[in-house]
């Protein structure tokens, strides 16, 4: 911000100026201010300039004839995004530290291109201006990251000097803290810098507090990308009115009499939906998915619908839920509960003994839920005998649509998923791999069925969709897929239509269970990466032309998006609510023009909340471990880099490296191609794949990083994977010896 001239005698200040305006009761100019101070010759020509100076940074408008205060926000200044609006990006001043105390102005930035590119905490210089709906801002050039918030813990080290430790793996060096802002010893903090040098050092501007607490690892990950966590006071006043909207089956399908049920992780705390089935007589079934009628008391527009697009979706850790919509809606007037009239969009199949879906229609209902069912427990009760009509029905019903899946032939990755499990007082009690179990297939068929269905119902109407979008692989991937099968020996040709089919009978070709768990990782990390959009662009995982996510309003707004859409559509609309709700429609009239920038938004918020989910885990294995250091487990090599590899538990999934430096002595050749690093003298071969005993070296749950080291000096004894590929001497450099970065040879390939 500009400092402009030093004051003159008799000049008055900046602030003198401004309290004048504000407090003058006729228009104040240029010529009433000089007035008002008894300002003469050189002093006027000094005041001109000093409020050509005030209006550039933003104090007061241009207007000579009478100045206006303009807040404190220059026409030139830099700001920090503090939010992601529908792909819009919302910033505030960077610096903002008025006298009065008032709080910050909010600008839309106005970026070119569609969809932002933006991030919360990006800092960009900006060109502003207040127009008739507020203030915005016309992004001129993104400025380094180097003032972005911090996130670390306190280390005061023998001489009583503070340092800030990060809490990201990534980050490597510790940062000095000039002000500990009263932190301690310990502490997780935020900080951001002081100057522009990193030398200048952090100032801690918030205390978290204990970083092994309970809840703390969470803590982290909200922080770190910005996951909106507190809802506004209206979004819960809004909530609380909705919740008490009254339910009656004269506007609603009463299917109070069907049993349908529920079934659901056991500690779920919201049930999105429930399922039903009966034979149709006809070798076929009817069947319905009743889902939770979020539309009903969200409303476009509305406070809390607000927060739910900026949300896009609830966030799972294993210590707490930050949901999408206010607990009086998600855990439970929204939430699927045994025993209790709810309000549902019921999604009516008729499905044919092949399992394919002969028609479809969608209807608002009461419903009564008959029971929530734990996986485990349908599981049982179908193994034992021990099951009702309802749920043999289900299971009767689940095999034909089986049948049209295995017809599909969808890629079936059978990958495992960790699970975290605590204790009352929110410790560690169990990290397991979650089993994978019928029950668990039945509800997710019957879920496709569904989403296949309202996309379809969609189109059918001609209305907008927001499908779930997953296209085929790139060539690029194909082709890293490709040179890394050769390693097994294994074929994969280009020139053909590339199928999910494909890559299951490579899969289901492969004896070795280890082998195949390594290609089936390299198959995943072919695949792209899902997304919402409004034009249909086929989902390849699941071989289904149509698809859109109807299942989860609890927990996801696209689906909430695509119930808004079916209102239109259909006409399910409800009766007006009362005059302090938003009314009751669809599609709001921004949604119905262009699904792109919403669509984007939410795919941007999903992979936000998978990041967060995926280092929370990381850091409670890490936690899990960190009593275990110097154990050796039994592990699997996931990656071959030219530090050194990358390993993880078998059973548990703690992923580390090993570096190079602690693999031997000798100096060793890495080959990209083939994911290989083999040493300079004794041959000696790391490779994807191999099974080798290591011990654990490091484990830090505040960053999930692990660190292994051979169980002796010689790295143990490795079970071969893959085929070795000769190593030429072309394309080859050394650097280091051991210890020292890089005792790698590393083998290159033309492009």
């Amino acid at each position: 911000m500009a400092k402009g001239p030093k004051p003159q005698p008799g000049l008055p200040s900046r602030q003198q100026i401004l309290d004048f305006i504000a407090g003058s009761a006729e228009p104040a100019g240029k010529r009433e201010i000089a007035r008002a101070f008894g300002l003469k010759g050189q002093e006027k020509i000094a005041l001109k300039a000093l409020l050509k100076d005030m209006a550039e940074e933003g104090l007061i408008d241009g207007n000579r004839t009478a100045f206006h205060r303009m807040g404190g926000v220059p026409k030139v200044t830099v700001l920090r995004v503090v939010e992601i609006d529908e792909g819009e990006a919302i910033a505030v001043p960077d610096a903002w530290s008025p006298d009065d105390g008032t709080v910050p102005p909010r600008l839309r930035l106005r970026e070119r291109g569609k969809g932002s590119a933006l991030r919360n905490g990006d800092r960009v210089l900006a060109r502003t201006e207040e127009t008739a709906t507020g203030w915005i801002a016309h992004p001129m050039k993104k400025l380094p990251a180097h003032a972005d918030q911090l996130m670390g813990v306190v280390e005061i080290d023998k001489s009583g000097k503070g340092w800030l430790a990060p809490i990201d793996k990534r980050e490597r060096h510790s940062q000095v803290i000039a002000d500990l802002g009263g932190a301690e010893q310990g502490q997780l903090v935020l900080a951001e810098p002081v100057g522009r040098s990193p030398r200048s050092g952090v100032k801690v501007t918030a205390v978290l507090g204990d970083p092994l607490a309970p809840k703390a690892f969470s803590l982290i990950a909200i922080h770190k990308h910005g996951i909106p966590f507190a809802f506004a006071p209206e979004a819960v006043e809004e909530a609380q009115l909705a919740a008490k909207l009254p339910l009656s089956s004269d506007a609603r399908e009463d299917l109070r009499h069907l049993p349908i049920v529920a079934i659901d992780p056991v500690d779920a705390r919201d049930h999105d939906d429930a399922i039903w089935a009966e034979p149709d007589g006809q070798g076929g079934f009817r069947a319905l998915v009743a889902i939770a009628d979020v539309s009903f008391y969200v409303r476009p527009g509305g406070a809390i619908d607000r927060d739910a697009r900026k949300r896009g979706n609830s966030v799972y850790f294993p210590d707490r839920v930050v949901p999408m919509l206010p607990e009086v809606l998600s855990a439970d007037v929204c939430s699927l509960k045994a025993g209790n009239d709810r309000a549902a969009m019921a999604c009516h199949l008729e499905i044919s003994a092949e399992g394919k879906l002969t028609s479809w229609r969608f209807s608002r209902a009461i419903v009564r839920i008959h029971e929530v069912i734990a996986y485990e427990e349908a599981q049982r009760r179908i193994d034992v005998s021990e099951a009702g009509d309802n749920l043999v029905h289900l299971w009767a019903a689940w095999r034909a649509l089986e049948l049209a899946r295995k017809a599909r032939d969808p890629l079936e990755l059978d990958l495992p998923e960790r699970r975290v499990l605590l204790d009352e007082n929110g410790k560690i009690r169990e990290i397991a791999l979650r089993e994978r179990l019928d029950a668990h297939r039945v509800v997710e068929d019957f879920m496709i069925a569904a989403n296949v269905a309202a996309a379809k119902a969609l189109e059918a109407k001609v209305a907008p969709v927001v499908y779930r979008l997953h296209e085929p692989p790139s060539r690029e991937k194909l082709v890293a897929l490709k040179d890394y099968l050769a390693t097994f020996d294994k074929k994969l040709s280009l020139g053909q239509v590339i199928t999910p089919g494909l890559f299951n009978r490579m899969l289901k070709d492969i004896s070795d269970e280890s082998e195949k768990a390594l290609i089936m990782e390299a198959v995943l990390r072919s695949q792209t990466q899902a997304y919402y959009g409004p034009r249909n662009m086929g989902h390849f995982g699941l071989s289904l032309g149509s698809y859109a996510h109807f299942t989860s309003p609890i927990r996801r707004y696209s689906d909430l998006l695509v119930h808004r859409a079916l209102v239109d559509a259909y006409g399910l609309e409800q009766p007006r609510p009362p005059a302090d709700l938003p009314p009751a429609t669809g599609l709001a009239d921004r949604d119905r023009a262009d699904l792109t920038r919403v669509s984007e938004a939410i795919s941007d918020a999903e992979r936000r909340a998978m990041a967060a989910e995926r280092e929370t885990i990381d850091r409670y294995v890490a936690a899990w471990l960190a009593s275990r250091v110097g154990e050796v487990f039994e592990c699997r090599v996931t990656g071959v880099q030219r530090f050194g590899l990358f390993a993880t538990i078998v059973g548990l999934g703690g992923d580390g490296l090993v570096p190079v430096s602690v693999l031997g002595d000798e100096r060793f050749f890495h080959n990209e191609k083939s994911q290989v690093l083999e040493g300079e003298h004794t041959g000696t071969r790391f490779a994807m794949g191999d099974r080798l005993r290591l011990r654990l070296a490091e484990a830090n749950p505040l960053t999930g990083a692990l660190k292994f080291e051979p169980e002796d000096s010689s790295g143990g004894r490795i079970e071969p994977r893959g085929k070795p590929l000769p190593l030429k001497k072309k394309g080859k450099h050394m650097v280091g010896k051991r210890g020292r970065p890089g005792n790698v040879r590393h083998q290159s390939r033309k492009r």
